[in-house]
């Protein structure tokens, strides 16, 4: 009986699409390689310039990509992976954060005693597994990207092992992150199932026209993904690790985790919905509202409950993911399908409603903005070294206060104005004063639920803005306020006597916080062309 054989073809690699993630994975490995073959230790420099050269490559090498293909969609990897202008604008937001975030941990690597080159690796890893996350095509490629992010995050906040805290927050994020996973994987087997693949375009293509609301297999799968990305983003009810998480994580790898890892997570949930089960709508579309409304109270009520600046920003951060859910549940019209059926260049394509791109485009928007403000603030707690000035009060039985309690920052503007002047600007910003990046986000994300007919979310969203600023004028009002007690000087940075600073403070990290602020200052004031490029990215998803 003669023997079959089967030839197996490889699919074809566009490797200038995969270039940004080459160029992540291969400077981390890289680093890692040299770091371990020296013969002495690495500068700390070395470690900052190379996550530097490396974000800024990839953001670079991304823009290029949108300049030269004009948006169109290139997919690879027999379509598991596609490189389109929304891919291409959250590479760019992600290669930003790992600079800014490079420059901020230069001056607290050693206060929080963690390895330079392990950081730089492992930031870069994180960051591989975001732009994979952002371009995936395909559920099981969207897992690899996730857990690629997830689990270098696991080991950059555990990098700072004497601290209790940073390993308690590693403990707890790990953990629930390991359930996220599996629920996740069982919702793309329930998909997979149903549907008969795990192509986000192939599962959109095949529910495209069908009337399937009896199949509770598919909505099954669809509520385990929404549970495992919902747990990425800390959305209500899955939210209860980020508290804990971002208060023990060293602030700058806090700032990354609540600006690019919610990116990520985000992105990942924008293209789960929107390109493969969009048909769905009807169905997720009303889970998506009630985890925006549960989001949004929950993270606005507690932020003003909180006496600790990290935690209120860590409640913060979940309202802000409230205010993204706004924007990405506001399905176009009531029932509305979120896609229609073109023909173009003589072949049938799906592609977004003029209505779901606008939802789409506001959350992609508020993503960029919140980013920035994120980076920035976090910048700011990190620059401050109260962490290991209140470890040095404690020893010599001072005061033992938490290391980022709210009356540590009492009279900061007197002791540090420019420097209060900054956080003031960011706080204002979260809290949408106009003239600033946060105003424009809140209040595109609004508008797109209204143009969505969702007057109870829109105004349920105004009325936890208004709540949420109390806390941000809070953390202000100290700021300002006239500082009574003798311990004033508590807030003062703690970082290496030779390296380069401005006015006291680390000049990296003034780098970031200026980049910070001058974003949400100038897209405040022109937000225009930010509005374009977002609109323009969500068009161009490939379906």
């Amino acid at each position: 009986m003669g023997q079959v054989e089967i030839a197996f073809e490889a699919p074809a690699v566009d490797w200038w699409v995969l270039t940004p993630q080459i160029i992540l994975v291969g400077a981390a490995l890289g680093l890692l390689l040299v770091a371990s073959l020296a013969p002495r230790a690495l500068p700390d420099w070395v470690s900052t310039i190379v996550s530097i050269a490396t974000g800024a490559a990839a953001a670079i090498v991304a823009a290029v990509q949108w300049a030269a293909w004009d948006l169109a969609p290139r997919p690879t990897l027999n379509g598991a992976f596609v490189s389109d202008g929304f891919s291409l604008l959250l590479t760019v937001l992600v290669g930003a954060g790992v600079v800014m975030t490079a420059l901020v941990a230069h001056s607290a690597l050693d206060r929080y005693d963690m390895a330079p080159p392990e950081f730089a690796a492992l930031l870069l890893a994180s960051a591989a597994g975001a732009v994979v996350m952002a371009g995936a095509n395909d559920l099981i490629v969207l897992f690899l990207g996730l857990e690629s992010l997830s689990i270098a995050l696991y080991v950059l906040i555990a990098l700072a092992g004497r601290r209790a805290s940073a390993r308690e927050s590693a403990m707890k994020y790990f953990v629930l992150g390991a359930f996220s996973s599996a629920f996740f994987l069982y919702g793309i087997a329930l998909v997979y199932g149903s549907t008969g693949s795990t192509n986000l375009s192939g599962i959109g293509g095949f529910l495209f026209g069908s009337i399937r609301e009896t199949d509770y297999l598919l909505l099954a799968g669809i509520a385990l993904l929404l549970v495992g990305l919902g747990f990425k983003v800390a959305a209500v009810p899955f939210h209860f690790w980020a508290p804990d998480v971002y208060e023990g994580a060293p602030s700058p790898v806090t700032g990354y985790l609540a600006s690019i890892a919610k990116a990520a997570g985000f992105a990942a949930l924008a293209r789960v919905l929107y390109v493969a089960v969009a048909e769905q709508s009807t169905a997720w579309a009303p889970i998506l509202i009630g985890l925006a409304f549960a989001t949004l109270a929950v993270g606005a009520v507690m932020a003003i409950c909180q006496n600790d600046v990290k935690r209120m920003l860590a409640y913060s951060s979940i309202s802000h993911a409230g205010f993204v859910l706004v924007g990405l549940s506001a399905v176009a019209g009531s029932g509305e399908a979120a896609r229609w059926i073109v023909r173009v260049a003589g072949e049938e394509s799906l592609i977004l409603t003029t209505g779901a791109t606008g939802a789409v485009s506001s959350a992609v928007f508020y993503l960029i903005a919140y980013s920035f403000m994120a980076l920035g603030s976090f910048a700011v707690l990190s620059v401050l070294g109260s962490e290991q000035q209140s470890a040095d009060a404690s020893a010599g039985g001072a005061d033992a206060s938490p290391p980022h309690a709210l009356s540590r920052y009492g009279g900061l503007a007197r002791r540090r104005p420019v420097l209060a002047l900054a956080f003031t600007v960011l706080l204002l910003a979260q809290a949408g004063v106009p003239l600033t990046a946060g105003f424009v986000a809140k209040f595109e994300v609004i508008r797109a639920a209204i143009d969505a007919s969702g007057y109870v979310l829109a105004a349920v969203a105004m009325v936890t803005a208004v709540v949420s600023a109390f806390a941000y004028l809070r953390v202000v009002l100290a700021m300002y306020a006239p500082e009574d007690s003798a311990d004033g000087d508590d807030s003062a940075p703690a970082a290496r006597a030779g390296r380069p600073r401005w006015g006291g403070l680390p000049l990296t990290s003034v780098f970031a916080i200026s980049l910070a602020v001058a974003v949400t200052v100038v897209v405040g004031v022109l937000p225009q062309t930010l509005l374009e490029w977002s609109r323009d990215a969500v068009l161009s998803i490939i379906l």
